[in-house]
């Protein structure tokens, strides 16, 4: 069993870079830095869109309207970080 949580507490640290990334990527184009006409640049944000707007939507509609400001990355990232020290602190220690 230790195994298979230490994989969760894996994919979920990949998880948070990813979320990381994806709002770095979305300044960037926003400031004017990165142009989306680039291929490569066109194929990172539709994959890093695909990975984490699945999670990011539900969050961002039971939000209410802060201007222009998106912190469901910030809720995401939060919520990860509640699951992994829940993982670690009282699921890892009882698990043979």
């Amino acid at each position: 069993m230790r195994p298979i949580l230490s994989i969760i507490v894996t994919v979920l640290d990949l998880y948070k870079w990813l979320l990381i990334a994806a709002a770095i990527l979305s300044w960037l184009i926003a400031f004017g830095v990165v142009n989306t006409r680039n291929q490569f640049v066109a194929s990172v944000t539709e994959f890093l869109y695909r990975i984490t707007e699945p999670v990011l939507r539900p969050i961002r509609k039971r939000m209410p309207d802060l201007g222009g400001l998106d912190i469901s990355p910030i809720i995401v990232f939060l919520l990860i970080w509640l699951i992994q020290m829940y993982i670690a602190e009282y699921i890892y220690p009882n698990v043979f």
